[in-house]
């Protein structure tokens, strides 16, 4: 195990390859994502045991919207059946979760469900879980631009001491830090749309395999590949 002291506390995961894992087996696309869900639990649980202390998954983009309505619907079905069968273990495990992106276009029964977990684990310490849903990158950035001219217009806020750390009181993760390790399953070795505010001086992880296959061994191995990692975050060392 790596030494927690060089771990990094927050990692942020793009889970990605879960329909062409059911595909490889002749399965529905559906049947991948039902499969990438529980693994999802498998990590949350393994995040103490190697001193993460957030966890930040993406689970529907603001892009995702283009796939079929019946691959849509049926995600938006597991994310509502997830939290219903989860809720009591996430806090008996003492998870805190956290949803993150654009709730507007969510159906109202999932969003009342994403609510009343927030509130459940609000006081709970042991790992903080963000969920991304209907997230993106660029979208975020620009709702918190909005809000800020909103400010501005209200003269809440002047526009002469707005810097990099105004902005980020505007975000959706104005209350986490940074992430230090993001994770790419599946081979592809793109960031799509992702915390791109956030992970600025992040690390990377682009690993071939398929979300369903991530294993809580595979989720170590990524971790101690980052503690070895020199982070100088733009300095040079004398």
């Amino acid at each position: 195990m790596v030494d927690n002291t060089q771990g990094p506390k927050h990692v942020a995961i793009i889970m990605d390859g879960n329909g062409r894992w059911a595909q490889a087996q002749g399965k529905p696309r559906l049947f991948g994502h039902h499969a990438g869900a529980k693994r999802v639990k498998e990590i949350v649980r393994a995040c103490p045991d190697h001193g993460v202390k957030y966890l930040t998954i993406f689970g529907f983009s603001t892009e995702n919207w283009k796939r079929t309505q019946s691959e849509v619907a049926g995600l938006m079905s597991l994310f509502r059946t997830y939290i219903r069968a989860e809720m009591k273990a996430l806090i008996r495990e003492g998870v805190r979760v956290r949803f993150i992106g654009d709730r507007v276009r969510l159906d109202r029964k999932l969003a009342a469900l994403m609510d009343e977990l927030e509130a459940e684990t609000v006081h709970n310490e042991t790992t903080h879980l963000t969920i991304a849903l209907n997230y993106g990158g660029r979208d975020e950035v620009a709702r918190a631009v909005k809000e800020m001219a909103l400010d501005v217009a209200a003269g809440n806020l002047d526009p002469d001491t707005v810097d990099e750390t105004t902005l980020t009181r505007y975000l959706d993760t104005r209350l986490l830090p940074d992430p230090d390790l993001v994770i790419r399953t599946s081979g592809e070795a793109r960031i799509s749309n992702f915390l791109l505010w956030q992970s600025a001086y992040s690390e990377y992880e682009f690993i071939d395999t398929l979300w369903p296959d991530f294993t809580s061994d595979v989720f170590a191995s990524c971790i101690e590949r980052y503690a070895v990692r020199d982070r100088r975050f733009g300095a040079v060392k004398a």
